[in-house]
């Protein structure tokens, strides 16, 4: 008997080595980048396949963030740097999925819930390890 595919909360992602706990509501959205296909008409009824490049990407992740640890200025100065870190993501399922990217878009804080929203991407795809 086949095993059921198992979705839910993520565990934990890790950026440029240092762990951080993911909000069990979060309903991140994840690619694995590779390629975007577009099909493009000829005159003749025959048809080209345009291929494109793309990143992989994790939204919606909903950190834990600590300030005795500074976590949230960890992370601006990952935003703010020029560089590519190791990124880890840890799925409900077990499997963790490995990438070398950045964090993308605005780091936005929950002061109420201690967490902030953050958005990653990075070159090539995002692997199971």
């Amino acid at each position: 008997m086949a095993n059921a595919p198992i979705g839910g909360s993520i565990e934990n992602v890790s950026i440029d080595n240092q762990l951080f706990a993911v909000a069990a509501d979060a309903d991140a959205t994840m690619s694995l980048g590779g390629y975007s296909n577009e099909i493009q008409p000829n005159g003749d009824k025959t048809s080209r396949i345009i291929k494109t490049i793309v990143p992989w990407a994790i939204t919606g992740l909903t950190l834990t963030v600590d300030d005795d640890a500074a976590n949230q200025e960890f992370l601006q100065a990952i935003a703010d740097g020029n560089t590519y870190v190791p990124c880890t993501i840890r799925m409900a399922s077990q499997v963790t999925y490995q990438g070398t990217g950045t964090i993308v878009d605005n780091l936005e804080r929950s002061t109420q819930s201690a967490t902030v929203t953050v958005s990653l991407s990075g070159m090539g795809t995002l692997s199971q390890q």
